[in-house]
């Protein structure tokens, strides 16, 4: 039985990218050919070379809400509000810090747009909350927002859509799909005109994915929930693929996450929509997803476990202890993998 430990990695802080490279292409990636068990230093502009004609690319087009806002009790107390989930208009889940000045019925002010109303405490100690506001909520929000960046990323992030995918449509996540963050609109086009296809799903990211592994023994371990989407146009992408024998590669973990959750025993998908709490760790029969393009992730992160599941546990280890040695950059503004 695997134990949360057993993903364990040294990994020097100074490896933790605490700034995006420019351009975004000119990452780092380290090439894992699985038919032949090699790996290759590349950069990410590489994958220009290495997909084929009738690839499929699948990407999350979700997009980073600013997520991260302060707030002010009548007597000036400062409270931190970071947006989880959304459930109406006005109605949603949140992150509050520090926790004993958003006790239940308090009114927090942000600006003199924006203010909110604390409801109830939620098992997680975050807060439901009702926003009172007057003009258009995602607006204000843009406006009095700002990006929630990982909490072992410590540097001011100085231009905001770094922290976004060039194709982030739709807006509603609390963490960006940072597998994505590598791709640039031009290498989009070259890898279009060489005859690779990409469709598109949605997963909502939220904080859950930064969430520690509390439990030693993994089956006892409960999954944090993200909302996703997949449409009927690009379902149908997916599943001519599929019916072609071409080969789907997955862009980041959550559209692995999504894939999965939809994906019948032979890897055909249907357009739907809901919560997925799906939890991929070894051993898993991959439905779907044939490749896969990510970060390099924390050590006893179910991301970690998502990736040792494709691999084997023993050889994604080999190849982020590779890595450390190599100084590869970690994390979300980090460098990326390509496991084909």
């Amino acid at each position: 039985m695997l134990k949360k430990s057993d993903f364990y990695y040294d990994l020097p802080e100074n490896l933790i990218a605490q700034t995006p490279v420019y351009p975004r292409d000119s990452s780092r990636l380290l090439h894992y050919d699985r038919a032949t068990d090699t790996h290759f230093d590349r950069h990410f502009y590489d994958i220009e070379n290495i997909f084929q004609k009738g690839d499929l690319l699948v990407v999350n087009n979700t997009k980073v809400l600013p997520a991260r806002m302060f707030s002010y009790t009548k007597n000036g107390g400062k409270v931190e509000i970071l947006l989880l989930k959304r459930f109406s208009l006005t109605d949603w889940e949140v992150m509050v810090k520090p926790g004993k000045k958003a006790k239940e019925g308090a009114v927090l002010t942000i600006n003199d747009e924006l203010s909110l109303t604390v409801n109830e405490r939620t098992e997680s100690g975050g807060r439901l909350v009702t926003f009172h506001f007057d003009g258009v909520f995602e607006d204000i929000i843009s406006r009095v927002g700002e990006m929630p960046l990982p909490p072992y990323i410590h540097e001011k992030l100085k231009d905001q859509s770094r922290y976004q995918t060039v194709y982030a449509k739709n807006e509603g996540s609390s963490a960006a799909p940072t597998a994505g963050l590598h791709f640039t609109p031009e290498l989009i086009e070259r890898l279009k005109s060489k005859g690779v296809e990409f469709a598109t799903v949605e997963l909502k990211v939220g904080l859950g994915t930064f969430r520690p592994v509390k439990e030693d023994d993994l089956t006892n371990h409960k999954m944090h929930t993200e909302w996703y989407e997949i449409t009927s146009e690009n379902a149908e992408i997916i599943n001519r693929a599929k019916r072609e024998n071409r080969r789907v590669i997955a862009v980041g973990t959550t559209s692995v996450r999504t894939l999965e959750t939809v994906a019948d025993e032979n890897g055909f998908v249907r357009a739907q929509s809901g919560d997925t709490s799906i939890f991929i760790y070894p051993p898993y029969k991959f439905k779907c997803v044939d490749g896969l393009i990510t970060n390099f992730h924390l050590p006893e992160s179910t991301l970690i476990m998502l990736v040792s599941a494709l691999l084997t546990r023993e050889k994604v280890l080999e190849l982020y202890n590779y890595a450390v040695k190599n100084e590869y950059r970690f994390f979300s503004f980090g460098d990326a993998c390509l496991f084909l």
